[in-house]
């Protein structure tokens, strides 16, 4: 098969979903499954989140008409909700309580929204956009780019700053 970004992507929504399923399928006294799978979450939705970000978000950008800008604004700001809210909140949260069930229950709504959205729209705009050629050198590079220095401390420095803010919402709760 040849290789494609959206394709790349798209697999990456894909795990994602089966890993909120499988954490709402756990219990309250599941504490460790349930850190186990918040940091599996984690360690698949940052590098992801953040090379859009920095590398695909902006290259679509560049080729987008109205539409596009409009959907790309949209992706932002989805992006921006989840890294500065509800990542804070489920931190937040202990992880064999209600609370934390509750708010990761929203945090996989959330990026299931955002993954459709992608997939319906942007993709199909992008499609359109990049050559097969350009899909297959985007997915060589952010396969080279998740193995980097660079990424694992970018993921590490969001893991930090999450955690921090949730600590942060936590502490003004009490």
């Amino acid at each position: 098969m040849a290789r494609d970004i959206l394709k790349t992507l798209k697999a990456e929504h894909d795990a994602l979903r089966d890993l909120f399923a499988e954490l709402e399928e756990t219990t309250d006294r599941g504490v460790k499954k349930r850190a186990s799978l918040l940091e599996d979450i984690e360690n698949a939705l940052l590098p992801h989140a953040k090379w859009e970000e920095k590398v695909f978000y902006p290259a679509f950008k560049e080729r987008a008409d109205r539409d596009g800008l409009k959907t790309h604004a949209e992706a932002l700001a989805e992006h921006h909700a989840v890294e500065n809210s509800v990542i804070p909140e489920v931190h937040a949260a202990d992880p064999g309580t209600p609370e934390f069930a509750g708010r990761t229950k929203v945090f996989g709504e959330f990026i299931d929204h955002h993954a459709k959205e992608e997939e319906k729209t942007m993709f199909r705009m992008a499609r359109e956009m990049f050559s097969p050629e350009e899909r297959a050198r985007l997915d060589e590079e952010y396969e080279a780019w998740k193995q980097s220095d660079a990424a694992s401390a970018l993921v590490a420095a969001e893991k930090t700053k999450a955690n921090v803010k949730g600590t942060v919402k936590s502490m003004a709760r009490h």
